[in-house]
C-alpha cells in the first residue's frame, strides 16, 4: 500500500471525512519554527488551531523562541501587558500564515487560529469589546478567531464584534441555556451586522462546548454518593450533555430567524468539543472524540488526545444524531441520583474563569521573568 493509501486509511482522515475539524488544542512558536505544526497538518489532518492562557504560559516558561522578542520589547520599555499582548498576537499572526492555504481552500471554513481576550475582563462587557477589537484590529489576518467567554456579561461582547464584522470563538460553555443564549447573540450580532451592510460570509463562529470537565465534577459526585446506580452514571455525563448541545445546534439554526440568515450569506455557528483530553484512566484516551463524531463539528485536542486518535482512535461513523434520548434519560438518571447539573456547570463556569486568570498571573510573572533578565 502506497503512503498515499495510508493517509487516506488513517484515524484521523476518517474522522475528517465524518465532518469533523481537527484543531490543535495547543501553539507555541517552537512549533511554529520547527514546522511542527506544518508536519501535524499534513500527517494528522489538524486544521486549526486554539489558544488561552494557560497554552501561552506554558510555551513561554520553556524554550528560548521567545528570547530575541523579549530583548526587543526590554529595549524599547515596553511593560509586561504590552510584552504579552505583541507576544501573543505575533504567535497567532504567524500561525495564521501557516493556515492560510487552508483557509483559503475550506473558504474560510477551516484555517482558523483563536486568541483570548484577557480572562480578567471575563464580567466586564465593555472590555472585553474593546479588547477584541484591538486583538482583531492589531493581527488583521481574517483567519484569526477571538475568544470570548460565554459569561453572562460576555454574551453582549459577542453581538458587539459580531456585529463588527469579527470573527468570535465563544468559549467556556458547560450548559445547555447557556448555550442557546450565545446561539442568540451570534445571530443578534448577525442581524446587526446585515443591517450595518457587513457581508455576513466574512463571519465565522464557533462555540466552544467543554466536555471533560463536566464528567470530573460530575464523577466525583457520583463516587461521594457511592450506590452501585450512581457508579454506573459515570462517564455518561459530559457526552450526553454534548449530544444534547448539538441538538440544540440543529434546532436552533433550521429555525426562521436563522435560515433568514444564512440565505443572506451567514455561516453557521458551529459547536467545538473543547476539553476533550480524558481525565479518568478507566475511560478510553479517545472518549470525547470518537464518542462524539457528527458532521459539522469542530474537535480541539491537546497534542496526546490527537497522537491516541490517530494511532487508535476507532471512527465508527455519527456517535451524536439519534442518541439524543438515550443522553435524556442519562441527564434524567442523574437528577433521580441527586446531582444538580445546572449547579455544577455554573460551578465550571466560575472555576472556568478562575483557572484562566491563574494561568494569565503565570503567564505574567514569565514574562516579568524574561524582561529582567533579557
Amino acid at each position: 500500500m502506497s503512503i498515499t493509501d495510508t493517509r487516506t486509511d488513517s484515524n484521523t482522515a476518517a474522522l475528517s471525512r465524518a465532518g469533523v475539524s481537527i484543531w490543535l488544542d495547543d501553539l507555541s512558536r517552537e512549533r511554529i519554527v520547527t514546522k511542527n505544526l506544518q508536519q501535524l497538518i499534513a500527517d494528522k489532518d489538524v486544521v486549526g488551531v486554539t489558544t488561552n492562557p494557560t497554552i501561552f504560559a506554558s510555551a513561554l516558561a520553556k524554550g528560548e523562541t521567545y528570547d530575541e522578542q523579549v530583548k526587543e520589547l526590554k529595549a524599547k520599555g515596553a511593560d509586561v501587558a504590552q510584552a504579552i499582548f505583541e507576544i501573543t498576537t505575533k504567535d497567532v499572526s504567524d500561525a495564521a500564515d501557516v493556515f492560510h492555504d487552508i483557509f483559503v481552500a475550506s473558504h474560510g471554513y477551516d484555517g482558523r487560529v483563536s486568541i483570548e481576550v484577557s480572562p480578567e475582563l471575563a464580567h466586564d462587557t465593555e472590555a472585553t469589546i474593546a479588547e477584541a477589537k484591538r486583538l482583531w484590529g492589531t493581527i488583521e489576518k481574517p483567519n484569526v478567531m477571538i475568544k470570548i467567554p460565554a459569561t453572562v456579561e460576555g454574551l453582549p461582547a459577542i453581538t458587539a464584534a459580531i456585529a463588527a464584522g469579527i470573527s468570535v470563538n465563544v468559549t467556556l460553555i458547560f450548559s445547555l441555556e447557556r448555550y442557546k443564549a450565545v446561539i442568540q447573540a451570534y445571530l443578534e450580532g448577525l442581524k446587526q451586522a446585515k443591517d450595518a451592510g457587513i457581508d455576513l460570509s466574512t463571519i465565522h463562529s464557533v462555540a466552544s462546548f467543554f466536555v471533560s470537565r463536566v464528567d470530573t465534577e460530575i464523577d466525583k459526585r457520583l463516587d461521594a454518593i457511592g450506590t452501585d446506580d450512581a457508579k454506573a452514571l459515570k462517564g455518561k455525563s459530559a457526552v450526553a450533555n454534548a449530544r444534547l448541545a448539538y441538538e440544540v445546534f440543529v434546532d436552533a439554526f433550521g429555525a426562521e430567524d436563522a435560515i433568514e440568515l444564512q440565505e443572506a450569506g451567514a455561516n453557521r455557528q458551529r459547536p467545538l468539543w473543547a476539553s476533550t483530553g480524558v481525565k479518568d484512566p478507566s475511560l478510553p484516551d479517545t472518549f470525547y472524540v470518537v464518542d462524539l463524531v457528527t458532521h459539522g463539528v469542530v474537535n480541539t485536542m491537546p497534542e496526546k488526545t490527537l497522537d491516541a486518535v490517530a494511532d487508535h482512535g476507532d471512527v465508527k461513523g455519527d456517535t451524536i444524531v439519534g442518541k439524543y434520548d438515550e443522553a435524556r434519560e442519562d441527564l434524567a438518571k442523574l437528577a433521580a441520583a441527586g446531582i444538580d447539573l445546572d449547579e455544577v456547570t455554573a460551578l465550571l463556569e466560575r472555576e472556568g474563569v478562575d483557572k484562566f486568570i491563574v494561568s494569565w498571573h503565570e503567564l505574567s510573572d514569565t514574562v516579568a521573568k524574561a524582561l529582567e533578565s533579557a
